[in-house]
């Protein structure tokens, strides 16, 4: 029937249309999924031992892969480390570290980002918690609303695709590469981008000073060597120690994830004492942003399933076979529409259902000799996309995680004075990216030095 062969089609409509009706994600997902799938049984082109093969499919999908264990467990050290106070002993500490350097509290913020962020999970929670934890002592130092936003964006989307980021998990599974070299290929673009950004916010601090502050940049009580080891030491060895241990191999990546699960409950006791009820509020947490997490992974499988029998990975491949592009021009489109998704969605649903179907595409592409081999295309194009996402999330006028930002701030700040604050650092980030095009070594260099 030619009917069939547009079913793939009305498959992504309906997805697109009923992701805007307000429904949770991975409702809409298994949804569309089934609900074609009973179109398919109706007309009698979807088996029905396959239609009640779909649960033992989904739990193949999910319940063999050894990657979604580690997820919970990182989320909870996340959780544990933003409950702990962990975030705001970290912001003074770096600040009384750095205090003679211009913008030195915008550069806590986005180191604060790179350590604490990748817990987070979503870009939604990582915003958020960067908001409430720094913005407040920024406004009270007379930090300029522009700029004191933008560097909580900055830091709170690049902590989402630095290593341990549980986006990186998840993106190592969709393009079908080791966890180890997705880990480490974003890492240099990453510094890079840290770099780049505390250079804006020392020439911006300098060009425009503030005003004098009437309190005491939060300086503590404590000598300087006890606070170093409270308010650095812990928080960056424990993070560094579960990086370490899941790149080296030496252990899997649950079981780095529970060591740093155990060591984050634990700090929360040392910074809030012997409190029970903080422990279950982790849990709980914990427990919600796993649900999220996971429903939309099921209700993906179920779409992608449904989506592929029906031959949805050849529509994806024929659009851009009638184009007649280059495999640059074809990978620079893939990251537009990327791009633009991320206007829209979470990293979740863009690495899951978005991914997947633009995935055939990707790997017919032939970057072997631009990069250096098969393997590390897919290394340089994971970091891409990686880049890519969180880029779309910081630009102006959709990118979703400045409605969080505002969400979480004072209701003084507005949201054009959001938009100004992060317009130079899109222009950075665009920057940045471009310098990846053209210069693939950038992240591809630590993977080929560390893995060989």
């Amino acid at each position: 029937m030619i009917f069939v062969d547009y079913l793939p089609i009305l498959m992504l409509v309906a997805l697109a249309l009923l992701l805007f009706s307000g429904f949770p994600v991975g409702g809409v997902l298994a949804g569309v999924g089934i609900g074609f799938a009973l179109v398919g049984l109706a007309i009698g082109e979807f088996p029905l031992n396959s239609f009640f093969l779909i649960p033992y499919r989904v739990y193949s999908a999910i319940g063999e892969n050894l990657v979604y264990p580690a997820v919970p467990l990182l989320l909870f050290m996340g959780v544990a480390l933003e409950i702990s106070g962990a975030a705001r002993e970290l912001l003074l500490c770096l600040q009384r570290l750095i205090s003679k350097i211009p913008g030195n509290m915008c550069i806590s913020v986005i180191i604060i980002g790179l350590l604490l962020a990748p817990m987070a999970g979503v870009v939604g929670a990582s915003v958020a918690t960067l908001t409430l934890a720094a913005l407040p002592t920024m406004l009270e130092q007379r930090y300029r609303p522009e700029v004191a936003t933008g560097a909580i964006a900055a830091a709170g989307t690049l902590g989402v695709i630095a290593p341990p980021a549980i986006m990186l998990f998840f993106l190592a599974d969709a393009v079908e590469a080791t966890i180890a070299s997705v880990f480490l290929a974003p890492v240099v673009p990453v510094l890079l981008l840290a770099l780049v950004f505390a250079t804006y916010f020392v020439v911006s601090d300098l060009l425009k000073p503030r005003a004098p502050s009437d309190i005491s940049d939060g300086k503590p009580s404590m000598s300087l060597a006890r606070y170093i080891l409270r308010g650095f030491l812990l928080p960056v060895g424990l993070i560094a120690m579960v990086l370490a241990a899941i790149i080296s191999g030496i252990v899997a990546p649950s079981e780095a994830a529970a060591v740093g699960a155990f060591g984050a409950a634990g700090m929360m006791f040392v910074y809030r004492g012997l409190d029970i009820s903080l422990l279950k509020k982790a849990l709980h947490r914990t427990m919600i942003l796993t649900a999220m997490v996971f429903f939309v992974v099921l209700g993906a499988s179920i779409f992608s399933l449904v989506f592929r029998f029906y031959g949805g990975d050849d529509v994806a491949e024929g659009l851009f076979e009638g184009l007649a592009l280059s495999d640059f021009e074809t990978l620079l489109i893939i990251l537009l529409i990327l791009f633009v998704l991320g206007f829209f969605i979470d990293w979740i649903e863009i690495i899951l259902v978005s991914l997947p179907i633009l995935y055939p595409v990707i790997r017919d592409l032939d970057f072997a000799a631009y990069v250096g081999s098969a393997p590390l295309a897919k290394v340089w194009i994971a970091a891409l996309i990686a880049l890519v996402l969180q880029t779309s999330f910081l630009t102006p006028p959709f990118g979703f995680s400045l409605f969080f930002l505002k969400g979480a701030a004072p209701p003084q700040i507005k949201i054009t004075q959001i938009y100004r604050g992060v317009v130079p650092i899109v222009l950075l980030q665009l920057l940045v990216i471009t310098l990846v095009l053209l210069l693939p070594q950038i992240a591809i260099w630590l993977p080929t030095t560390l893995l060989n």
